[in-house]
């Protein structure tokens, strides 16, 4: 097996950017957790499921392919790696996330994906630390204020050519999403226990990368 580096977070935090780039850094696959769960949002979509009917999404979510490869997403040999970047789909994932079901069988290709890659991988979304990989050495919890989260937001839709709501928006959806998050009862978001915490408000993703980089390879 290879090693496995956890960053958890709230929504907004930077995991993805900063994921992909200590995952290039160290030659390491980057396992962005919250694809898959946004991969589920889209199917629901797609097969006209009801993302409010959580026995037939969950029943989705266990016979759904979702497949990570090349930076790209794919669902049942269709890519959505761009379909699945928009706010709908960041409100449907936050929906389909919280089922038990759901978090199941995400888990289950989780750690398929992360255990396979070699020389490792850099796994990234709210309970990498605390549930997908809970024995692992290499545990990081990345925070910033709500306002910066939400400014990054807006900038990463607006590189993705998606429109962006306004600030204040933005902020109450990622108030809503962090209630959400942490007061679920699969899998809630929190600190996993001896996390390498760093709040990343002020600072660049450079300063970020180099600062996680250092404390993988000095544990």
């Amino acid at each position: 097996m290879g090693k496995i580096v956890a960053i958890d977070g709230p929504a907004g935090a930077g995991k993805s950017t900063v994921a992909q780039l200590v995952a290039d850094r160290l030659g390491f696959l980057h396992l962005d957790s919250g694809a898959t769960y946004r991969a589920v949002a889209w199917a629901t979509v797609h097969y006209g499921i009801n993302p409010g009917d959580q026995l037939r999404v969950e029943e989705l979510a266990g016979r759904v392919r979702v497949e990570l490869k090349d930076k790209r997403v794919w669902v049942d040999g269709m890519e959505v790696t761009g379909e699945i970047r928009t706010q709908e789909m960041s409100r449907l994932a936050s929906t389909v996330s919280a089922y038990p079901g759901v978090r199941k069988a995400m888990v289950l290709i989780q750690r398929q994906i992360g255990l396979g890659a070699e020389p490792g991988a850099v796994a990234e979304g709210r309970d990498m630390g605390t549930v997908v990989f809970p024995d692992i050495k290499y545990k990081v919890y990345l925070d910033a204020s709500i306002e910066e989260r939400a400014r990054r937001r807006q900038a990463q839709l607006g590189e993705l050519g998606l429109p962006a709501p306004p600030l204040e928006q933005l902020m109450q959806e990622i108030r809503i999403r962090d209630h959400n998050d942490s007061t679920r009862q699969a899998s809630p978001l929190y600190k996993a226990a001896g996390a390498f915490v760093l709040d990343t408000t002020g600072l660049s993703v450079e300063q970020v990368v180099d600062k996680i980089v250092q404390f993988v390879r000095s544990v």
